[in-house]
């Protein structure tokens, strides 16, 4: 009678050399199985022999308590270590910085206009102010205010107090491109076009220097206001003054010209020299007019021969000869061109039309300059300070509490990329 399978298995397995009863032989005999390998039974029958299910599940958790501790030494080295430094430095290390606030606005003496159609259409310039605003806070981030306060401040021995941690304060020596670049960190200016406020912040480790540092840039922004003003000034005044300085040069030149010309004529004016003459030469005739008709009535009566009829003929002979030399005088008739009065005027009236016309470019030119100085004037651009630099009582930096939470968040999100990068990394090996 044959015997069940599974009794057959067991006699087989009995009949083993080495066999050894009980579960510990059991448990040695289904450990090594690794692969299924087929028994042979008797009656022709084979039977599977399979490993363990279990095996590996059984290693699993082994695998995830090896990865465990990795993630948490990762995560230990790459968020916990970073944001307990930064908390041991923000909290015992860190010195106290204190800011200083002021701000002002630049105004003209003349009411800016403003273009309805021009800004609905979106082609709005700059206005001047909006162009000196911006230029001045580019100049307080510029070497050139860092230049201009080191005058009169020793911002090196300023930004390296012994209040400060060695982290926050200026290391030296430092040069001068150090220097700036440390500036722009511990200054801050901001333009508002929407009001036209400027407002700047001055950061430094005591409060007597925060104070003492806005109020320098305050003064050294006064002083660029004032110079581009001037500037401007200048330039608007300089076409004017250059045409007033050409005129006047012009005119000197002609009264000049006129003045040779009455010292070599010897007259100051022959214009009215030639009106005299003239009333000489009428009244010259007028006395030989005179004197003819009293001869003429004298020989009515009297013989030609006579004393009375004499004298009258020889006044009325004199009188001719004064009347030619009159006529000579203001024409040319027996005078040579030099002497004739009416050459003489003839260069006169050209010399006197020049010194008319450049009078009048004078005036005009002064007048032009009154102009440009009124419209100078309108234009100026002046520094109108309404929030003044006050002496600090609170230090606002570091701002300990925010710098721990962006550590943290930086630290935390490079963790988990790092996290998330391995691991895909190993599944795609």
């Amino acid at each position: 009678m044959a015997c069940p399978p599974a009794i057959a298995q067991h006699d087989s397995a009995s009949s083993w050399p080495g066999h050894r009863n009980g579960p510990a032989a059991d448990e040695a005999m289904v450990a090594p199985a690794r692969t299924p390998s087929p028994i042979p039974l008797d009656g022709g029958a084979r039977i599977a022999a399979f490993p363990g299910r279990g095996s590996h599940n059984i290693g699993a958790p082994a695998n995830q308590r090896r990865r465990l501790p990795l993630r948490l030494l990762s995560f230990l080295a790459c968020v916990c270590l970073p944001v307990a430094l930064a908390v041991f430095y923000y909290v015992w290390l860190a010195a106290n910085q204190y800011v200083a606030e002021f701000r002002f606005a630049l105004r003209s003496a003349e009411p800016m206009r403003s273009e309805t159609g021009t800004m609905l259409q979106g082609n709005v310039a700059p206005s001047p102010i909006g162009v000196d605003s911006y230029a001045v806070v580019q100049y307080i981030a510029s070497r050139d205010i860092v230049d201009d306060l080191s005058k009169t401040i020793d911002l090196r021995e300023m930004f390296a107090r012994p209040q400060a941690d060695w982290l926050s304060r200026l290391q030296l020596p430092a040069p001068i491109e150090e220097l700036v670049r440390y500036w722009k960190n511990h200054t801050d200016a901001f333009f508002d076009p929407t009001n036209g406020t400027i407002v700047v912040r001055a950061r430094a480790f005591t409060p007597e220097d925060a104070l003492e540092l806005a109020q320098g840039i305050l003064a050294s922004a006064e002083r660029l206001v004032n110079d581009l003003s001037a500037r401007a000034r200048r330039d608007t005044m300089r076409n004017s003054e250059t045409e007033v300085r050409r005129s006047e040069k012009r005119l000197q030149s002609t009264l000049a010209r006129l003045r040779e010309f009455r010292d070599k004529e010897g007259i100051i004016d022959p214009r009215k020299t030639a009106d005299a003459t003239q009333a000489l030469a009428g009244r010259v005739r007028e006395e030989l007019i005179r004197t003819d008709t009293e001869l003429s009535t004298l020989k009515h009566y009297m013989r030609a021969d006579a004393p009375s009829v004499k004298i009258l003929e020889a006044r009325i002979a004199s009188l001719q000869e004064q009347r030619r030399a009159v006529e000579s005088e203001v024409t040319d008739t027996e005078k040579s061109r030099s002497e004739a009065l009416s050459r003489t005027m003839s260069a006169y009236e050209q010399l006197e039309s020049e010194r008319s016309f450049a009078e009048q470019a004078y005036q005009h030119a002064l007048e032009a300059l009154d102009r440009a100085r009124l419209n100078a004037d309108r234009q100026q651009i002046y520094v109108a300070g309404f929030v003044r630099p006050n002496l600090p009582e609170e230090s606002l930096y570091p701002r300990r509490g925010q710098s721990v939470g962006v550590v943290f968040i930086i630290c935390f999100a490079i963790w988990g990329i790092g996290s998330i990068a391995i691991k895909s990394m190993r599944d795609h090996l």
